[in-house]
């Protein structure tokens, strides 16, 4: 009961998209957003939503160790389902937990040929093979792209979809198609882009590029003091 509860309570659906993945296999997705404004914690409500539908999760982190990483999708499950029985909510996080790897690297050491053979020798051994990669702390500009068709060439062949946090700056120029310039020169390789603007005490989610029925994503927010998704009404 309270697993189906949380399924269907994912506000994401409110950016109208037909799917629960929201991006479809082989295709890329982005949060972009400035230091600090929530692009990890969206990611891995993303993710928690997989893993409670059984789709398994292989979450890639640049900068933080595991247990930090552990540390954020804990918290806000335990946010998510905070109105349930303890007994009840800790019995459903170690039901969803085999849904989930987390792979770290040192960002200045991550290429695409060492996550390749990582994920070969999860799947090669039945050990986890992953539905969903998130990619977090990766740095964005015209020299990733052999790198991002690279990484779009291994999500179409192990049918999968990827998500990567881009970090932005305060005062950086957009280019022509309205995004920040870092992103810019690479967002023809991305099928859907999500922004988190944040408006006096709120944070908004943007839809800026993809296929859902509200293209300007304004009825949803994510929650400064929660870090949760929520709609604007709330």
């Amino acid at each position: 009961m309270l697993k189906n509860d949380l399924i269907l309570r994912n506000p994401l659906r409110q950016l109208g998209f037909e799917t629960e993945d929201i991006l479809p296999a082989g295709a890329l997705g982005a949060v972009l957003a400035h230091a600090g404004v929530g692009k990890t914690a969206l990611l891995v409500q993303l993710a928690l939503n997989g893993m409670l539908r059984s789709r398994n999760v292989l979450h890639i982190s640049l900068n933080d160790p595991v247990n930090k990483v552990n540390i954020w999708y804990h918290e806000l499950f335990q946010h998510l389902a905070g109105r349930y029985g303890g007994a009840q909510v800790s019995s459903l996080w170690e039901s969803v937990l085999p849904h989930r790897f987390i792979m770290t690297f040192r960002v200045e050491t991550f290429t695409v040929p060492k996550l390749e053979e990582r994920l070969s020798d999860l799947t090669e051994q039945g050990i986890f093979s992953p539905t969903m990669m998130i990619i977090d702390g990766l740095y964005f500009d015209e020299s990733r792209r052999s790198d991002l068709n690279d990484l779009k060439a291994i999500a179409v062949k192990n049918g999968i979809h990827i998500w990567f946090t881009v970090h932005t700056h305060r005062h950086e120029s957009l280019g022509l198609d309205g995004l920040p310039e870092s992103f810019s020169a690479v967002a023809g390789l991305f099928d859907l882009v999500l922004e988190l603007q944040p408006e006096r005490a709120d944070v908004h989610i943007k839809l800026l590029r993809g296929k859902g029925s509200n293209p300007a994503g304004s009825a949803l927010l994510l929650d400064p003091s929660t870090m949760l998704i929520k709609d604007k009404e709330l």
